[in-house]
């Protein structure tokens, strides 16, 4: 009797945590939509701060030069561009004319997001003010830098822009997308909005070079999840992370089910790894009464969504025949959260590919699992997933 209570315990315990993430989002939504001016007077740009742009290439380059060619088009002139082209032989693709760019090659394999940064860092032409990280596949829009230094203007020092889909050619792009717009929209726009941080995205990010420096230095992270550190130590330190939805970076998506298993098996290894960063930061939004350290740190500890979302219709399961009202609970929470779900996703700026899309979000949940069992096995030496130039309809 006493293992059934334990039992009864721990199966509320869990349904407890899961439909708390589960309803999170509209929480967010309702404080964010009743509580928040959320239409900010733009600032008028004073400074033209000298930009260090750093444009991480590994193994591939086919990319390179669509970036580059992008970076050079924006309606901003006080930068250069540091191509850092790691495990990459010289080519014509990496031959610019202009001398604002600076192709780098290591001399040994780096293997790693912050040795590329600082090894760029090490050959600045210049001491650069800010400095603004880029992939490979990125395509910058004509004002992305202009409408970051609004943001820098405002004081902040870490700004992340919005990654915006280059690509809807598969199923899998578009579901992609559709995942870049929920996060964006939550983890993004709305917690920043309400005084939190932005999550960092890997690409599309400004830092005040001093600050960004002194975050990573010595920091030597193998893998991927750079990004993962970089926010928890500035949030930790007191920084919050602007979201700057109009600074828009179009990133090449994920087209094939090979590419998806390739990268979700490193992200989802990465969560795993870095999750615990939350506690801390929840820990310590807590004891200071910090709005930006709290609302952070619950978001950090939230599990990949098929994961939660999966455990969720497995508790539901599981409560119908031992506790029909935590399985009431946990279907009422998920209807609640495929409502927050499609409250970003379905408006009247996504692209209709992605709403047609959406009908195959069962497909792309078994995609994660494979994942998931791939990430026990994943190369952590893998910095970057190779986007293929071909079409692939998987």
């Amino acid at each position: 009797m006493d293992g059934l209570s334990m039992g009864h315990g721990v199966l509320y315990i869990l349904g407890t945590v899961i439909c708390f993430y589960l309803v999170f989002p509209m929480i967010l939504f309702l404080c964010w939509k009743f509580s928040v001016n959320r239409e900010k007077p733009a600032v008028p740009i004073i400074s033209q701060k000298d930009y260090g742009i750093i444009l991480t290439a590994y193994q591939q380059v086919d990319f390179v030069a669509d970036a580059v060619s992008s970076l050079l088009g924006m309606d901003y002139g006080n930068f250069r561009i540091y191509v850092v082209a790691d495990n990459c032989e010289p080519s014509e693709a990496l031959l610019f004319e202009d001398d604002r760019v600076e192709v780098l090659f290591p001399e040994s394999i780096l293997a790693s997001n912050t040795a590329s940064h600082f090894y760029a860092i090490k050959h600045f032409t210049r001491p650069h003010e800010a400095i603004l990280i880029m992939d490979s596949d990125n395509i910058a829009h004509p004002q992305l830098i202009t409408e970051l230094n609004r943001y820098f203007e405002l004081g902040y020092r870490a700004v992340q822009g919005l990654r915006s889909a280059k690509n809807l050619d598969t199923t899998i792009a578009c579901l992609d997308a559709a995942r870049d717009i929920y996060y964006h929209f939550y983890d993004g726009r709305i917690i920043f909005d309400l005084g939190s941080s932005a999550t960092l995205a890997g690409s599309g990010m400004a830092f005040d070079s001093n600050l960004y420096i002194s975050m990573l230095k010595n920091t030597d992270i193998r893998g991927a999840g750079f990004d993962k550190v970089l926010q928890a130590r500035l949030v930790s330190a007191g920084e919050r992370i602007a979201f700057a939805r109009r600074a828009i970076v179009y990133d090449q998506k994920t087209s094939g089910s090979k590419q998806l298993i390739s990268q979700r098996s490193r992200w989802i290894a990465t969560w795993f790894k870095y999750f615990k960063f939350g506690f801390s930061i929840l820990y310590k939004g807590l004891a200071s009464l910090n709005l930006n350290q709290f609302i952070f740190g619950t978001v950090l500890l939230r599990p990949p969504l098929f994961i939660f979302l999966s455990m969720a219709v497995l508790l539901m399961g599981i409560g119908a025949f031992t506790s029909p009202v935590l399985a009431a609970v946990i279907f009422c929470s998920l209807v609640i959260y495929v409502v927050s779900f499609m409250i970003p996703v379905l408006s009247k700026t996504t692209d209709i590919k992605i709403r047609r899309s959406l009908v195959f979000i069962p497909k792309f949940i078994f995609y994660q699992f494979v994942s998931l069992a791939r990430s026990l096995f994943a190369d952590k030496s893998n910095v970057a997933t190779r986007h293929s130039l071909k079409k692939n309809n998987s």
